[in-house]
């Protein structure tokens, strides 16, 4: 289970008080936007990180579980953010660009700003001021990661289904837009649309 060890070691260390964790929710997939979350918990609320005891990488969550505690990470954050690039953007600059563009975006609209990023596997952002660390496996190992992830799972997800109105025929509010049979099957039939990522396969390969 997710603790807050990492968080604490870090600001004993450097004798900070803001951490933010971040993680990300759809750069695998052949459809829609990436959206990446940042959030600071209070981290010597006791009362609080009890409260979130059942905060884990939203992997290992049920839909209706992730829900619940979406709202209830939202309410208990010390600061959260959100940050979306389209499918569009992801075939313009690329697919970890656009993720590193929306985990910026998500830590800007942070208040208090953070003083250290802990960013859920091999991702770094070069482009911000901030001492940071790459945590492997980060949402199984830190609370704020694993909670940064439940927001930009469920952002997501809500953004899919609200997408599945507009293009229907692909089952997006099912697959969210991942490469499942059925979606891989829509495609072949109906064509990409255009929130498909045309940079992925198989989109790439028949636009050709």
């Amino acid at each position: 289970m997710a603790t807050v060890a990492l968080e604490r070691g870090v600001c004993e260390r450097y004798g900070l008080t803001y951490v933010a964790g971040i993680d990300e929710a759809g750069r695998g997939a052949l459809a829609g936007p990436v959206v990446a979350a940042a959030i600071i918990l209070p981290l010597q609320d006791a009362v609080v990180l009890a409260e979130l005891a059942e905060v884990d990488d939203s992997k290992k969550l049920t839909a209706t579980k992730r829900e619940r505690l979406f709202d209830l990470v939202q309410a208990k954050a010390v600061a959260y953010g959100v940050g979306v690039e389209s499918a569009r953007v992801i075939d313009e600059i690329g697919i970890l660009p656009a993720n590193r563009r929306a985990m910026m975006a998500a830590v800007a609209q942070l208040e208090p700003a953070p003083e250290f990023l802990l960013l859920d596997g091999r991702m770094r952002l070069h482009q911000v001021n901030i001492r940071q660390k790459s945590v492997i496996r980060g949402d199984k190992e830190s609370l704020s990661i694993a909670a940064a992830s439940i927001l930009a799972k469920v952002t997501r997800d809500r953004l899919m289904v609200a997408l599945a109105e507009r293009y229907p025929g692909y089952g997006l509010a099912r697959h969210k837009g991942y490469g499942t049979k059925g979606h891989l099957a829509a495609i072949g039939e109906r064509g990409p649309s255009e929130i498909h990522r045309h940079s992925f396969a198989p989109m790439k390969d028949t636009l050709l």
